[in-house]
């Protein structure tokens, strides 16, 4: 008798127990995607180069939006201009966060910088209001125009004198464009051997390092701990190589403005402006200004130098093989410019056919095919999927400006397709390329009209055309192409000549 009670009342204990389990609502998948193994999930398939093209091929199985898991971390990756929309636009309060890591953001001191500030730091609205009234396009087609055309003079000059070397001449304008707008900075000649821009050069995949290869502290922070002589703490090693990198890019540049402009203000800068008052005096700031300062010039510093010589790049490449789209750019200078000035930034509304291929370089191959990483700030479900909070998210530009309902015919080169009536016209890859939401690139306006003042003026100049062999035969550029990996993509192993339409038109570069 006792047994049936005490076994009655452990079956009654069970209900609430039983009811629980049946009645709790059940949990929402991820979004699909390639099949996990035990505990390290998908870490095993993550691509460690040309990540865009292996996701773009992921999205034909799993569809738009993805997701990975590497341990406990879970990623989400978006290939469609409508989930990127919906996402990262319309839910931008939940989707314009970064991910946290130990490695850049610990290990390596980076937390301070926009490009790893979380959404929630009271200094990421501070920031993002800093660059936007310090870059916008205002500031691009007036204050800083001198910079650019002045950039823009010493690039063509050095197409005149080694055509071959345009990487390093592109590298070293977009760098110095960088170092005059944040600092007030001249690059000194030779260009190629300037202290701060080799400085940016020899950073270039320093923080996608730090992000894109796998580490475990990032699983088990507790590893942090392991002291760096320790045999297996490699990580702790690697990360202090790279914070010393880092630091210098930020800190060294930072340094030198603030010695310059005691004895010696220079024109308008980014910071000048900053660390004047109105009466033109030091505007004796805040420690906590101060450091805005710094690490924001240290964003103009560090995120434009290599974007606009990716997107020039792209031009170059396809400009050089396609003679009619070229010719029917030059038609179009000349009847708006002439023969006998350089294009400037007034110039611009009246070349549309420019403008649209400028779009279509940047649609063909996006400077950032990967765009940079967004996370969540809490959980959300999105068309019956659930995406938890912390997760990262990665948005495939390239997928998305070589989607063929969108872009019919992709892989094709055509400017026309940006050009007609209004409704006719295909969706603008600007609303792409520059990244989403709260965290849109806030150097688009100078990074646009860098492109636009240095292309112009070239095809004002010059003709481009392939490199030839020892033969005399021309070099298909498409041949044997590259395209480097990391944040910023930039096309390499082409070569092209330019050939100066008229002395008269190079003779204005000297004027």
């Amino acid at each position: 008798m006792l047994r049936a009670s005490a076994t009655s009342i452990a079956l009654l204990a069970l209900v609430p127990v039983v009811l629980w389990r049946l009645l709790k609502p059940k949990q929402l998948p991820l979004p699909p995607g390639p099949p996990r193994r035990f505990l390290t999930g998908n870490s095993h398939q993550v691509p460690k180069v040309k990540q865009w093209l292996v996701y773009a091929d992921w999205a034909k199985t799993y569809g738009p939006i993805m997701s990975l898991k590497i341990l406990n971390r879970t990623t989400i990756i978006i290939t469609s201009a409508k989930v990127a929309t919906d996402l990262l636009e319309a839910r931008a309060n939940i989707y314009s966060s970064r991910p946290f890591s130990w490695m850049l953001s610990r290990l390596a001191a980076n937390e301070n910088a926009i490009f790893s500030l979380l959404s929630t730091d009271s200094r990421f609205p501070k920031y993002r209001r800093m660059l936007v009234a310090g870059l916008n396009k205002r500031a691009a087609t007036g204050k800083y125009r001198p910079v650019l055309e002045g950039a823009m003079r010493r690039f063509l000059k050095g197409i005149v004198a080694n055509t071959d070397d345009y990487l390093t001449l592109l590298n070293s304008f977009s760098g110095g464009i960088s170092l005059k707008i944040a600092y007030g900075y001249d690059v000194q000649e030779p260009i190629e051997n300037d202290y701060f821009v080799k400085l940016i050069e020899n950073a270039e995949g320093t923080a996608p390092s730090l992000v894109q290869n796998i580490f475990f502290v990032e699983f088990f922070p507790w590893l942090r701990f392991v002291p760096a002589w320790f045999p297996t703490a490699y990580f702790q090693r690697f990360a202090a190589a790279k914070k010393k990198i880092l630091d210098a890019m930020v800190y060294e540049p930072n340094a030198w403005a603030t010695k310059n402009l005691e004895t010696n203000p220079t024109e308008a800068s980014y910071y000048s402006e900053h660390y004047f008052a109105e009466d033109g005096t030091p505007a004796n700031l805040s420690k906590e200004d101060a450091a805005n300062l710094m690490w924001t010039a240290g964003a103009i510093y560090t995120g434009g130098a290599h974007t606009t010589s990716s997107g020039i790049t792209t031009l170059l490449l396809l400009l050089s093989c396609n003679a009619a789209v070229q010719a029917r750019i030059q038609a179009e200078l000349d009847s708006v410019v002439g023969s006998g000035r350089l294009v400037n930034s007034d110039d611009r509304a009246s070349l549309p056919y420019l403008a649209a291929v400028i779009k279509e370089a940047l649609r063909w191959a996006p400077p950032a095919p990967n765009g940079l990483r967004h996370a969540t700030t809490q959980d959300d479900i999105y068309e019956g999927y659930f995406i938890p909070k912390h997760a990262i998210v990665m948005c495939d530009i390239w997928a998305i400006t070589h989607d063929p309902e969108m872009y019919p015919d992709p892989f094709t080169f055509n400017p026309d397709r940006f050009l007609g009536e209004s409704g006719k016209q295909q969706r603008d890859p600007y609303d792409f390329v520059f990244g989403f939401g709260r965290r849109v690139c806030p150097g688009r306006p100078l990074a646009e009209e860098s492109i636009f003042l240095t292309i112009s003026n070239l095809l004002a100049i010059f003709t481009l055309t392939p490199a030839v062999d020892k033969d005399g035969k021309e070099i298909d550029p498409m041949k044997g192409l590259d395209w480097r990996t990391g944040f910023v993509t930039q096309a390499q192993g082409f070569k092209f000549r330019a050939t100066p339409r008229s002395a008269d038109r190079l003779a204005i570069l000297e004027a």
